[in-house]
């Protein structure tokens, strides 16, 4: 597990000084990367300073963005943090699950995003789509809801854990690919199966979803998607050969 690696993203958080708690808990986990969706100006520096203790300097440093999938494009994975299950929401992880699969990931120096909705309404189905995969934190039916700097702490205690689970151990690594990759992948994959007639065009974007969150949860090298992009397009090349040549049988007769 290389926690440098490690990306804490907070979706439009609504209070200042959850933001400097947020800041606390990745500090006690040796997290220090943060990235806010938002602007920078709607938050008080000065409340969140006195929350982060000695911490401030994660806020200080934090990167904006517009966007979810613009805060993740560098990383390998993107997890949305979610206490609802549902038809949309997929597979969920949980905290423990998900800190192993981020062990194998950024042990071969790539990034993992884990990211955390708004303290009033969590990640929407929307946010969730941007992600390419959920972890959920088991809680009471009663009185399920967690503060947002304790749901950090709480993955970040997992991360943190696997650490030094796994710190003397010999950890096959080899560099994931970035989303941004992988986005270019899908389009290569998709592009292929539309030639061969796989799907018609309002199936696309279902069909994309579902390479981008496989290929993601696959963490898969450079040279492993490579030659899954030539086996589509062989497949598309003998596709087109195929009827090329039954034209050509059927003009003969």
């Amino acid at each position: 597990m290389n926690l440098k690696n490690i990306v804490i993203i907070l979706d439009h958080p609504d209070e200042s000084r959850n933001i400097g708690a947020v800041c606390r808990a990745m500090a006690n986990n040796d997290i220090k990367e943060l990235r806010i969706v938002g602007n920078r100006d709607d938050y008080d520096i000065e409340h969140i300073h006195v929350l982060a203790i000695h911490a401030g300097y994660i806020f200080d440093k934090a990167q904006f963005f517009d966007s979810i999938t613009e805060a993740t494009k560098d990383c390998s994975i993107s997890a949305g943090t979610t206490r609802r299950r549902g038809k949309k929401r997929g597979k969920l992880y949980l905290p423990e699950e998900f800190a192993r699969k981020a062990s194998e990931i950024t042990s071969g120096n790539s990034k993992v995003a884990v990211i955390f909705g708004n303290e009033r309404t969590g990640l929407t189905d929307e946010q969730l789509s941007q992600c390419t995969v959920g972890v959920t934190i088991p809680s009471s039916n009663d009185f399920g809801s967690l503060n947002l700097s304790h749901a950090v702490q709480i993955i970040s205690y997992h991360l943190f854990r696997e650490k030094l689970a796994t710190q003397n151990k010999a950890i096959k690594s080899y560099e994931s690919l970035s989303l941004e990759r992988i986005d270019t992948s899908v389009k290569n994959i998709t592009n292929n199966l539309k030639e061969i007639g796989f799907f018609k065009m309002p199936g696309r974007e279902e069909m994309e979803n579902f390479w981008r969150s496989l290929l993601s949860r696959a963490s898969m090298s450079e040279s492993e998607v490579q030659y899954l992009e030539k086996i589509f397009s062989k497949i598309n090349g003998l596709n087109k050969k195929n009827k090329a040549e039954n034209n050509a049988e059927k003009s003969d007769i």
